[in-house]
């Protein structure tokens, strides 16, 4: 509903003009008097500032930094498996989903598997990246995230804003017990492939893939809100 605004002719003092200018010089005499006497709050959270003094709300980055939302996508990361290598089967969801073109993949083929695929090059344009996240949401095994609350560092040269799988390759690992290099088995002692399995999380019962392991992606729970909220407008 749009505002009711009271639209009234001007009066005496406000035809002259001189009235407001007087008033909006001493606003910004009193501000810059305010503010050059008396110290700036340092709080990061430039809302939760106390104002009543200095109103200056500069955040005197990098020695100051805001604290990012919870829902923030941040710089993206390659999840890594408990072996050491990257989650990802090099399936191009991913690449596909993305907007921007601004991710490139060669894929390999893993030795002795004649299934498995994995990414010999992974390589992310930050500079076209605009930050939506279909890729995380693409991706069917859980393989990229953007949730590490980092942006990328500035640089003086376009080939710093290329982020190859070996920066992008970090963070805990993640492994569940449908993956199907820990139910197929690899080449790796028995002890490492049983702590590997051991570490694995288990396949929720409201999952349809290891993509809605991750919080607030999981398909059916979407769907049976979705539907919640469909059916409680219709009462």
């Amino acid at each position: 509903m749009p505002y009711q605004l009271e639209n009234q002719p001007a009066d005496v003092r406000e035809s002259l003009y001189f009235p407001e200018i007087f008033r909006a010089i001493g606003l910004v005499v009193r501000t810059f008097w305010r503010n050059a006497f008396f110290s700036r709050d340092s709080n990061p959270d430039v809302l939760a500032r106390d104002l009543s003094r200095s109103r200056v709300t500069t955040v005197m980055y990098p020695e100051e930094k805001t604290t990012y939302a919870p829902g923030y996508r941040g710089l993206h990361r390659l999840v890594p498996r408990a072996d050491g290598g990257p989650r990802c089967v090099a399936c191009y969801m991913c690449a596909t989903a993305c907007p921007a073109q601004c991710i490139y993949i060669e894929a390999g083929e893993v030795e002795s598997d004649p299934i498995e695929k994995y990414p010999v090059k992974f390589v992310i344009d930050e500079l076209r990246c605009v930050v939506c996240g279909f890729c995380v949401e693409a991706c069917p095994k859980d393989a990229i995230r953007m949730d590490t609350g980092e942006h990328p560092a500035p640089s003086y040269e376009r080939t710093g804003q290329i982020y190859d799988e070996k920066r992008l390759l970090r963070g805990p690992p993640v492994s569940y017990d449908y993956d199907p290099w820990l139910r197929r088995g690899a080449e790796l002692p028995d002890a490492s492939m049983k702590r590997m399995r051991d570490l694995a999380r288990p396949f929720a019962s409201d999952a349809v893939d290891e993509f809605s392991q991750t919080p607030g992606f999981s398909v059916r729970a979407l769907a049976s809100e979705s539907k919640a909220r469909v059916d409680g407008g219709s009462k």
